[in-house]
């Protein structure tokens, strides 16, 4: 079976399934895209709690961060993760992000990011 374009020609229909749908998120502090389950959210949940949501499904509002350590502290010290979950963070939840940052598994994808080679 065939479409029709706008100039009259006609297109074969792709044949197989839809490629699937991988949703899309910026890591707040280096503005880098990656899948959803490739980067870490952080939530604030209704009570005003801040902490990290290992099933990226809990209720509050989320921001996301990469597994760069650099991009944790940058974001926790220059404010940028409390701007986007628009709250304060005091300074034992920064403390325990910074801690939960530093057992991250290093990548290559996150020195890329800062501009150093591999």
């Amino acid at each position: 079976m065939t479409t029709r374009q706008p100039g009259g020609g006609a297109v074969p229909r792709r044949k197989g399934p839809r490629p699937k749908h991988v949703p899309q998120r910026m890591c707040v502090a280096c503005r880098g895209h990656d899948a959803k389950r490739g980067l870490y959210r952080i939530v604030r949940d209704s009570g005003g709690e801040v902490v990290f949501d290992p099933t990226g499904k809990r209720d509050g509002r989320g921001a996301y961060l990469c597994d760069n350590p650099a991009c944790w502290e940058r974001a926790l010290a220059g404010g940028i993760l409390a701007r986007a979950l628009k709250t304060d963070i005091d300074a034992r939840t920064a403390a325990d992000l910074r801690q939960f940052a530093q057992t991250l598994p290093p990548s290559k994808a996150g020195a890329t990011r800062d501009g150093a080679e591999e």
